[in-house]
């Protein structure tokens, strides 16, 4: 139950849409599933790595040091701007399969390294997983967690469910764009779609981090 638990958690953490997503959605219509699993792999490396400094407690450093969230929002916001004027360009160029390299690995990477409310849900929930106690995988969701509060409660502290987070991270990078591309191949114009609207969502949080992180200053 908390190797289930744990792959539970882990799709619930990885398929809300978001940068990451939009990110992978893209590579994935524009150049395969190759490129989309590169880029779902970038972001779950970075998890790996916040989990690494929540163990040691440097995660804490965003929490303790207001400025530091502050920056990490300005240089999330304008790497999110900057990957949709890429997204637009892929939107605009797109003549068939694979018009160059997205570099996806780096750009999931990247925004998941400068996205302070990742660093957030280490420092709370993923240092939670690490303590012994229980944990209600979804009742965290957005929306539907109320109803669905106690259907699923695992045993947290062990390294069971943090193999099972990663095991579901890791089949929702390999599902989510495999149904991109099996999508492409039935919809023509899918891909450049998936573009636009990828350059929108990043457009949109980027625009939220910098407002942000305006109005701490």
């Amino acid at each position: 139950m908390t190797l289930l638990g744990g792959v539970v958690f882990g799709l619930a953490l990885a398929a809300p849409p978001g940068p990451m997503n939009a990110v992978i959605a893209e590579e994935s219509v524009l150049r395969g599933w190759h490129a989309g699993f590169r880029a779902g792999l970038g972001a779950m490396i970075a998890d790996l790595a916040f989990l690494g400094l929540a163990i040691v407690g440097l995660v804490t450093v965003v929490r303790d040091n207001p400025n530091v969230e502050t920056v990490m929002l300005a240089v999330g916001g304008l790497l999110m701007l900057y990957f949709a004027v890429g997204a637009v360009d892929d939107a605009q160029t797109f003549v068939g399969d694979d018009p160059g390299d997205g570099n996806g690995f780096w750009k999931a990477f990247l925004l998941a390294l400068t996205n302070p409310y990742q660093v957030v849900f280490w420092l709370t929930v993923g240092v939670g997983l690490l303590e012994p106690g229980r944990l209600d995988v979804l009742a965290p969701l957005p929306v539907v967690g109320p109803s669905l509060a106690e259907r699923v409660v695992v045993q947290t502290g062990h390294p069971v469910l943090l193999v099972g987070l990663f095991a579901g991270i890791v089949l929702w990078i390999t599902s989510f764009p495999a149904a991109l591309v099996g999508a492409r191949e039935r919809v023509e114009r899918l891909a450049p779609a998936v573009a636009w609207l990828s350059a929108l969502v990043l457009a949109g949080f980027g625009g939220l981090f910098l407002v942000e992180a305006v109005g701490r200053l």
